[in-house]
């Protein structure tokens, strides 16, 4: 998998990614947790306004793994969207896409990033845990329990990943 930044272009495949990967946990379009009106302004919103968004595409060029950063304030950075398809997961893609993005928010100039998931995504949240983040509070949203996390004091990747 290469790691690169969104175009334009890959807007249905991220969008397609996203709907397959909340589908797969049990999250649809109306419970108060699932949202996707940003997709179609991922340029301003993430990329223009001190972020990024990433996605992870395989050599034929299918988009498999995303992950975006978005400014919080001028510290801090929210990690967000962080899908990887579910015929791909369980094969590192979620690490190098974290890593990376923990990567590029050290290059913004972020030493917080903060972040929320549900119960109901047990691999992200085993993920998280995996890289140092921690459990905040939690908050009930419809039927689902939202967990919201955070990592202070980040520290730089070994090597660059994105491509």
């Amino acid at each position: 998998m290469r790691i690169r930044r969104y175009r334009r272009s890959d807007l249905e495949s991220v969008r397609a990614l996203h709907r397959i990967c909340l589908a797969q946990v049990g999250l649809a379009p109306g419970d108060g947790v699932y949202y996707e009106d940003d997709f179609p302004r991922i340029g301003e919103i993430y990329i223009a306004a001190k972020g990024e968004f990433l996605v992870g595409d395989l050599s034929c060029g299918r988009v498999v793994a995303m992950g975006g950063l978005r400014r919080v304030d001028s510290g801090t950075a929210e990690m967000c969207r962080m899908r990887v398809h579910p015929d791909f997961q369980r094969r590192g893609l979620g690490d190098r896409m974290v890593a990376e993005l923990e990567r590029r928010a050290i290059e913004l100039g972020y030493h917080r990033l903060c972040a929320d998931t549900t119960l109901n995504q047990l691999a992200a949240i085993e993920l998280y845990r995996k890289y140092g983040w921690r459990e905040t509070r939690r908050e009930e949203r419809g039927e689902h329990v939202v967990i919201y996390i955070e990592k202070d004091n980040l520290i730089p990747a070994v090597r660059p990943l994105v491509d």
